[in-house]
């Protein structure tokens, strides 16, 4: 069975520079296979672009909870401004192998990065997304204390999901 597995966060991100003091740093990498697209973009969207409906459904309800309160929903975001989105984040960096997509809100700023790179042992490529958290205020650590949990699950979740749906070919 294929599985996101926990990595170390990638000192070649274009993150790498926001790692220090986040309230949240994690990766988690996906191996891909041989015969997958390189295309940084189409392997982003084949990861974020087709959620679940159990993690459009938690999102629904993070949005109910959290909207009251001034933070950003996602309905919102997708509104907000013009741009390239996958899903409603909004891609804010790009390279040829790295995709990073965030928000930033008043109560915390939140960066997601899609990275290929070659692997060090066993070679081959393996797909890895990071995600970087800087919280402003009590209300954003109190809201990211209550949702990281479900972030864990949700990004290695994506990774295994386009795993099995099978990666863009060249």
């Amino acid at each position: 069975m294929i599985k996101a597995r926990s990595v170390s966060a990638p000192a070649d991100s274009m993150l790498a520079l926001r790692y220090f003091g986040a309230d949240l740093l994690d990766a988690y990498a996906i191996t891909l296979p041989a015969e997958a697209s390189g295309d940084i973009d189409r392997l982003a969207r084949a990861v974020m672009g087709r959620p679940a409906r159990w993690t459009r459904a938690l999102m629904g309800v993070r949005d109910a909870v959290m909207a009251p309160l001034g933070v950003k929903t996602s309905g919102s975001i997708a509104r907000e401004g013009g741009g390239e989105r996958i899903d409603f984040f909004p891609v804010l960096e790009r390279s040829s192998r790295e995709l990073v997509l965030g928000e930033d809100d008043r109560h915390l700023d939140f960066r997601t990065s899609v990275l290929v790179r070659e692997m060090v042992v066993g070679g081959g490529r393996e797909l890895v997304a990071t995600t970087v958290v800087h919280c402003h205020n009590l209300l954003g650590r109190a809201y990211l204390t209550a949702i990281a949990p479900f972030h864990r699950v949700i990004v290695r979740s994506y990774l295994t999901r386009a795993a099995r749906r099978g990666w863009p070919q060249p």
